[in-house]
């Protein structure tokens, strides 16, 4: 076992080390190829769809590239030069450092257990595999445009290639199936090795690109043509210098101060390179060394982060979701509801024991001043809370305002989001509300535009009256409903699986559950169906399944003439585990291509506000994830223009006199239009801002204008200009911009 753990160890040291040059080699082959550079454009989105890993590589990419006129950014550029072999760099080589971590990791606590050492060295197996591929494509294209005749055919004599790597992993797959773990670490040991030449190959494929004439040029004393193993390729003028990335440019000239020195025979200068990159050799921690110190030492490390689960919105998607406020707003006030707002944080007694299992996500605070407190985990019991403080027995309000869970973050799931909430609290007509609520999710989201959606409805209390049926303990209603509710997510033999083993019911018990919890369909038709049919015998039996039976009566056929009964489901499987429901609970769920889980719900809390006073006052409410729809929004916006500001005149000062555009714009602003200016000498200048900021109106001031006591007025879409008296440009513009769409 210990030499086991030593020959992992040694692996782990070697794969560190090759995840750090093969980022250099990458980034050299990225200039080699003119490659764009749009796929290393990735941020934290704080919601966890984008590794952690994947963000550092591409970081370290962009660090060695930084001020390379060779690799373009993502608005310039040849696409025929965007392929999969640099798209892919971030996950591939992300893979890699996680693997290599993983391994680390499990080295450092274990040492008698083979199966777990080789369980990580197998998963570090196929992802180097992954990386040698990728490697190997750039290989070939560099190979391809190359100016030193001989150096492919040195390649081709190393034999190396997809089929040597599968076959490497095919043997070590076999050993860990035999368990055999040494042979295992053997195995991989080799593809190991045959990556690391892969890596080193594309080192020197991209540096003959970029730098092969001239090295060789220079390296014969400036006679070009032919030398000892190969020949470069004629060149009637001086090649142009070209300017390489800092950090690859670094790179290449230890590169070339290493084989300067050395023979001139090709075969001989390549020999000398690729044992530049082999880490057995006395001079290769020098060069993992610069390259590891050329990227600790860039500035972007120093720079903070946000926590995870958390985000930044920038210009264009703070406009995005201003426009979504703003809609949901305009929906909420239309029936007649008040906007409400309450503490970022509760006393702690307030919040626990209301969201059943979901409690232990809460944020609980420091105690700093005599009271344990806690950020609010959703806006409703907030609200209840202030109706019961305030002895209130009717209220319809709506609060959009952030709320906080200590969850971990996924695609669409964050610590700190918005929720955007609507709740009538007191007695109505039976069913009122219900429909109220259902009616304003569905107009919402028809408002917000997001495409089709569904919205899935069922009774808390034909739900605790199908466990009832199926024989399920009371005492284990709300943790059943837990696994329930997970079916949207999960196959019913996972959650089956859940319920007997985890929590303890018979398999007769949970397939009976089965029975029930598959019944979806149009509302209507479904209840019908349910009060005539097998299933509703037993429910029409049960008196709180017959109650909710007829409550959901009542509401199908109040969403049928409001219109809006198209887009709900009855669906039995929905569960939401929140403790304070008690009747109408419903779910939407977005039926688009973005995949982002629920996008809204709610239901009926006859209790929960009675927990806080001596009055029980019965209330429902719906709430939108509306960070979900602003992704479904962002990725509806990615190909259409999205104006960060909404100024309408761009006031363009010719020269440095800021008293004069302080004249101007101060005048439009006083009659409330949108402007901002500009001082600026050059013309174009003020132009390419305007297109840019997507600004429809300039108006332009130069030192004839000002003698002249005129403005010109350019449209920017119509690039159309006029000279107008300087007296009339407010009346001008006021006119123009109300027949502007």
């Amino acid at each position: 076992m210990s030499s086991l753990l030593e020959s992992c160890k040694l692996m782990d040291q070697s794969s560190s080390a090759l995840s750090t040059v093969a980022i250099a080699s990458a980034a050299l082959s990225c200039e080699a190829a003119r490659a764009n550079l749009s796929a290393f454009d990735l941020t934290d989105s704080g919601d966890g769809s984008v590794s952690k890993e994947d963000i550092g590589v591409s970081s370290d990419i962009k660090v060695l590239l930084n001020s390379s006129k060779l690799a373009v950014s993502s608005n310039k550029g040849d696409d025929k030069v965007n392929t999969d072999s640099f798209s892919k760099i971030p996950v591939v080589y992300g893979n890699v450092r996680e693997a290599v971590k993983s391994l680390h990791s499990v080295i450092r606590v274990v040492s008698n257990s083979g199966e777990k050492l080789g369980g990580k060295v197998l998963h570090l197996c196929f992802e180097l595999r992954n990386l040698g591929e990728d490697s190997l494509e750039r290989v070939r294209s560099n190979l391809g445009s190359v100016g030193v005749e001989g150096l492919k055919g040195i390649f081709e004599k190393e034999c190396l290639s997809e089929e040597s790597l599968r076959n490497g992993v095919k043997l070590a797959v076999e050993a860990g199936l035999e368990k055999d773990y040494v042979k295992l670490v053997k195995d991989v040991e080799l593809v190991l090795r045959i990556v690391w030449k892969i890596v080193a190959w594309e080192a020197v494929s991209a540096f003959f690109v970029l730098e092969g004439v001239e090295f060789l040029n220079e390296k014969t004393g400036g006679k070009g043509g032919e030398f000892d193993g190969g020949n470069v390729k004629a060149e009637k003028k001086k090649k142009k210098k070209v300017l390489l990335g800092k950090g690859t440019s670094v790179i290449v000239e230890m590169i070339k101060d290493r084989l300067m020195s050395k023979g001139e025979c090709l075969e001989k200068i390549v020999e000398e390179f690729l044992s530049f990159l082999d880490p057995k050799s006395a001079d290769f921690d020098g060069l993992l060394k610069k390259v590891k110190e050329i990227l600790e030492s860039n500035e972007s490390r120093r720079i903070p982060k946000t926590p995870k689960g958390t985000r930044d919105f920038a210009k264009e998607q703070m406009t995005i979701r201003k426009k979504a406020f703003s809609i949901i707003t305009k929906v909420f006030e239309r029936h007649c509801a008040t906007a409400l707002d309450t503490p970022a944080f509760e006393l702690k007694e307030t919040l626990t024991g209301k969201y059943g299992e979901d409690s232990k996500l809460i944020y609980d605070l420091a105690d700093q001043g005599g009271e344990l407190c806690s950020l609010r985990y959703d806006l409703t019991v907030p609200f209840s809370r202030y109706v019961a403080m305030n002895g209130l027995t009717s209220f319809k309000r709506y609060h959009i305002d952030k709320v906080w869970r200590r969850d971990n973050p996924s695609k669409g799931r964050y610590r700190e989001f918005y929720q955007c909430d609507f709740d009538i609290a007191g007695q109505y007509e039976k069913m009122g509300p219900d429909f109220e609520v259902v009616r304003i999710l569905s107009e919402v989201l028809n408002a917000l535009n997001i495409g089709d959606y569904e919205i899935k409805l069922n009774h808390r209390k034909l739900l605790d009256g199908v466990l009832e049926i199926c024989g399920v303990p009371p005492a284990k209603f709300r943790t059943i409903c837990s696994s329930i509710d997970k079916l949207d997510k999960q196959s019913f033999e996972q959650v089956k699986k859940e319920m007997v083993e985890e929590k303890g019911l018979s398999v007769e018990t949970a397939d009976k559950i089965g029975t029930f919890v598959k019944i979806r369909g149009p509302p209507l038709e479904l209840l019908s169906k349910i009060m005539g049919g097998t299933e509703g015998s037993e429910l029409l039996k049960h008196n709180a399944s017959k109650e909710a039976l007829g409550d959901l009566s009542i509401l199908f056929d109040a969403l049928y003439k409001s219109r809006c009964i198209d887009k709900v489901v009855f669906d039995l499987s929905l569960a939401r585990g929140l403790d304070y429901y008690t009747g109408v609970i419903f779910e939407a769920a977005f039926k688009g291509g973005v995949q982002v889980g629920s996008i809204g719900a709610g239901g009926r809390y006859d209790n929960l506000i009675g927990n806080f006073g001596t009055k029980q006052v019965p209330a429902v409410g719906m709430s939108l994830g509306i960070e979900r729809v602003l992704t479904i929004m962002e990725e509806k916006a990615q190909n259409q223009a999205v104006r960060a500001t909404e100024t309408q005149v761009l006031v363009a000062i010719l020269g440095d006199k800021l008293a004069v555009a302080a004249e101007l714009v101060s005048e439009l602003w006083d009659v409330d239009i949108k402007a901002e200016y500009k001082v600026h000498k050059k013309v174009m200048k003020h132009i390419e801002y305007a297109i840019d900021s997507k600004i429809p109106w300039m108006v332009i001031v130069g030192e004839r204008e000002l003698n002249e006591g005129i403005v010109k007025l350019k449209n920017i879409e119509t690039t159309t200009e006029e000279a107008i008296p300087r007296s009339n440009l407010v009346g001008e513009l006021q006119q123009r911009l109300k027949l502007d769409p």
